[in-house]
């Protein structure tokens, strides 16, 4: 297995963040219909800022200080509860992987798993609940195989469609939540997507 450093999650994160622009304006449709259609511009400013972070020099040294400082930007640069959510889940996995120069491809599945852990605690949410963690759940579940996680997340994204939300601003419209897809899957797969095309431009370098 493939050994990844702080260039690596700097490139999975730059790659992030160009998803994330290319499709803001989707994800703010997505989040006008069950949100406040905010999702999109506060998660571009958001990955904006945190690329912006990530080349400032020295850069972080190691994959978890990397991951560290993008989830305090995210926190302190995106509105509502997507700056405290996803930055949760990067510091989690940051905090998970300590001061490791490079890490095996299995010790990262580990961290990414403990950062969704977190995101799970901090939001109170389950697999079912049409959040974020309905894509970012079965897509840890599977890594390091990434391909397999890239499908998981992105099913798991669609299969908040037809689901009631129970969690956040869209659980306030009961049953009117139900028939679109949760914003915030969206983007968390977009995540995932970046992750599995990162790791495949390695492998085939």
């Amino acid at each position: 297995m493939a050994r990844r450093d702080a260039e690596f999650i700097r490139r999975w994160l730059g790659a992030a963040a160009e998803a994330i622009t290319r499709d803001a304006g989707r994800l703010t449709e997505l989040d006008s219909a069950i949100g406040d259609a905010d999702h999109g511009s506060n998660m571009r400013r958001g990955f904006t800022a945190v690329v912006a972070a990530l080349t400032e020099e020295p850069p972080p040294p190691d994959p978890g200080h990397t991951l560290l400082v993008a989830g305090r930007t995210l926190i302190s640069t995106v509105g509502g509860a997507s700056g405290p959510l996803y930055g949760t889940l990067l510091r989690g996995a940051g905090k998970a992987l300590g001061d490791e120069q490079a890490v095996e491809d299995e010790r990262l599945a580990e961290a990414l798993r403990a950062g969704v852990d977190s995101v799970a605690r901090l939001g109170g949410a389950a697999a079912g609940d049409k959040t974020m963690l309905d894509a970012l759940l079965p897509a840890v579940a599977v890594l390091p195989d990434y391909a397999a996680a890239r499908q998981a997340a992105e099913e798991g994204a669609k299969a908040t469609v037809p689901l009631r939300a129970r969690k956040g601003r869209a659980s306030y419209l009961g049953e009117r939540s139900m028939g679109h897809l949760d914003p915030g899957a969206a983007s968390s797969a977009l995540l995932v997507v970046a992750l599995a095309e990162t790791a495949a431009a390695d492998e085939e370098a």
